[in-house]
């Protein structure tokens, strides 16, 4: 934003700082400056507004003046005199919600004569990029510059009616504005209105029907305060921006409307001489509420900045920005904001802090490390833990993945949930992204479909929360894909299952969901307990492979975790194996058999181990295993583990088994 150096000097007493070095000095405690640049026999000073967006009065040569005073120890010059508009108002104005208009005023004048305004004020709007046009909107123009209150003329004579309406737009209503364009509104968009429809885009921009014009001559003016959001999602919905708007998207001060009209009464008799005011003030508004003070000890103002300021200094500063200060107790100020810095600007203590401290410069605080004791955290089981699943999972190959908590209601779909159940997004990053997400599956499948355009063969895993109506669940899943008959992806699966809680089995689910293969598809278990899902994707979810998902509730398998084993001295008497055969149907279960071989072989059994799976001529299984016998406190004789074996064999022929031998 630029700024004219000579309406600077009008405002402040006695200034006689250099450009340059003013501009250096704003640059230290208020902005960021852009450079300085010569305007004819004035100076421009451009400002990097970025940095006072939540300042809308330095929005105005004004309050960039009262900082200028503030910093120079100056005497502030308001150009603003004091008027009265006694009568009756010659023109009604109703707000349909102050909510979205906290205030509007107006005054009407006659006997205006409209023409080019005098040299001097077209220079000052030129200077800092406002493009004279006529006397009456050059001044409307040049209260915006000074006092960063956007205003408007209407030319009266083009008004249906004697009342203006400030009211959301009805559906489909346009406006054909200053700028030629039409634009279509709906009721999210404010107006301005008279009787027979929208005069002016509130806080944005006036009508073509209304505008002033060589024949003019009785205006109403317009000083108004628009709410900050609405007049914001107006201008990005239709993508029109203009000086008006950029201030009221800052939440400017109520109090400003009428400061404006008392400094455009004040031109106008010097722009247009012999302009006549009708009637008295029309200002509708809703009471302002005052705010309470903030309360400012100084010993804690002083702790804050890491350096003394002197109680005096501290007074000077804030009253200089035109605070009022009380002093309410020993070293302890309450603080009365103005009414332009409490428009989402100084609220707390804390704010007040950045106000001394840039004033003394923060070059002038020693830095000084913090006297904060170190300490070591607390202890967190959770953290350790998932930490070593993380561990377990890379160790055996799998790449770990990060998704955002954010799904589709198409994808929440896809994966069988209910929609209206969610937790719903109030505001989502993007349109399609509205739920949060209850599983980490749509994260993984989107994962499988974007790198098997690439890798025939990729292991994954991702650790995170499952964001449900109640509360949030940790959970562990990993995927693994393949351009083969996916068999393998399932064993490595089950085998990372078990590397993460030992003693885990997986039994066939009883339903699958229409994205599980219908065969391949297990309840993870540890004894009773369900820990989580081990399965293979719908052929029709993945394309060119097969994909197997292991999903575990990382809250049940840390509750799970067995104790930590204890030294078991090595065993001091021999072991005896022997290698048993079963036959069995092809849906039998490995994992039946062997349950039964164990329970049949008794306390004398050490280990039982899978060895192989041989299909039969006739379809069924030969499923392999190897018994390991033996005692704690001697050796088992031959006899002794030839009953063991016949034990089991004859067990197993009554249970309707065939043995191999």
């Amino acid at each position: 934003m630029k700024f004219s150096y000579n309406w600077l000097r009008d405002l402040v007493d006695q200034l006689d700082t250099p450009p340059s070095e003013l501009a250096q000095l704003i640059t230290i405690k208020t902005a960021e400056s852009e450079g300085v640049e010569a305007h004819g026999d004035d100076y421009v000073i451009e400002i990097d507004n970025k940095s006072l967006t939540h300042r809308p009065d330095l929005w105005g040569h004004y309050g960039m003046a009262r900082e200028v005073a503030a910093i120079l120890g100056r005497k502030l010059i308001d150009p603003v005199e004091p008027q009265e508009f006694p009568g009756s108002a010659a023109v009604r104005v109703s707000i349909e919600d102050h909510a979205l208009c906290p205030r509007y005023s107006a005054l009407v004048f006659d006997n205006v004569t409209v023409k080019p305004s005098p040299q001097w004020l077209q220079q000052r709007l030129e200077a800092v990029d406002l493009n004279p046009i006529n006397n009456l909107v050059d001044v409307t123009n040049y209260v915006l510059a000074e006092l960063a209150q956007p205003m408007h003329a209407f030319d009266a004579a083009k008004l249906q009616g004697s009342e203006i309406m400030v009211r959301p737009a009805r559906a489909g209503e346009t406006i054909k504005a200053l700028n030629d364009e039409t634009y279509t509104l709906n009721p999210s968009n404010l107006v301005i209105a008279d009787s027979a429809g929208p005069v002016a885009i509130a806080g944005i921009i006036g009508g073509a029907d209304s505008a002033i014009s060589n024949s003019t001559t009785r205006i109403v003016l317009e000083s108004a305060n628009f709410n900050a959001s609405s007049v914001r999602k107006t201008s990005s919905r239709l993508r029109l921006r203009t000086d008006a708007s950029m201030r009221f998207e800052k939440a400017q001060d109520p109090v400003n409307t009428i400061r404006g009209l008392e400094r455009a009464f004040a031109l106008l008799q010097e722009v247009s001489p012999g302009v006549r005011l009708v009637g008295g003030l029309a200002d509708n508004y809703r009471p302002i509420p005052v705010l309470p003070p903030v309360v400012l000890p100084l010993d804690w103002l002083n702790r804050k900045l890491g350096r003394a300021v002197p109680e005096d200094e501290v007074r000077r500063i804030l009253e200089s920005l035109e605070f009022r200060v009380e002093e309410i107790a020993p070293r302890v100020f309450s603080m009365f904001v103005p009414t332009w810095r409490a428009t989402k600007d100084v609220t707390i203590k804390e704010d007040l802090v950045e106000e001394v401290g840039r004033m003394i410069g923060y070059d002038s605080i020693p830095p000084v490390a913090p006297l904060t004791p170190a300490r070591v955290p607390p202890a967190s089981p959770e953290r350790e833990f998932h930490y070593s699943v993380r561990q377990m999972a890379a160790a055996q190959g799998f790449t770990e993945v990060h998704n955002y908590s954010f799904i589709s209601e198409d994808m929440a779909r896809v994966f069988s949930v209910d929609v209206s159940a969610q937790v719903q997004v109030s505001n989502p990053i993007v349109s399609d992204q509205n739920l949060l997400r209850t599983s980490l599956l749509p994260g993984i499948w989107k994962n499988i479909r974007d790198n098997a355009r690439h890798f025939d063969r990729f292991r994954l895993f991702e650790i995170g929360r499952a964001i449900h109506p109640d509360g949030e669940v940790p959970r562990f899943t990993a995927a693994m894909f393949a351009k083969d008959d996916g068999a393998s992806g399932v064993f490595e699966l089950k085998r990372l299952a078990e590397c993460l809680l030992p003693g885990v089995s997986v039994r066939p689910a009883d339903a699958t969901q229409s994205y599980e293969h219908p065969r391949r598809t297990g309840d993870v278990l540890c004894g009773e307990t369900n820990v989580g899902r081990l399965f293979e994707f719908h052929p029709k979810m993945v394309e060119g492979g097969r994909a197997a998902v292991l999903d575990l509730d990382l809250t049940r398998l840390m509750q799970l975790q067995p104790t930590p084993e204890r030294y078991q001295p090595l065993r001091r008497f021999p072991e005896s194996a022997f290698d048993l055969s079963v036959v069995a149907n092809p849906r039998t279960l490995i994992a039946d058999i062997q349950s039964a071989l164990e329970k049949l072989a008794g306390d004398a059994l050490l280990s039982i181990v899978f060895l192989r799976e041989f299909a039969l001529p006739d379809g069924a299984r030969s499923l392999s295993y190897r018994l390991t016998v033996g005692a704690p406190d001697r050796t088992l004789s031959a006899e002794e583990v030839g009953l063991v074996r016949t034990r089991i064999i004859e067990g197993m022929r009554s249970a309707g088994y065939e043995l191999r031998l």
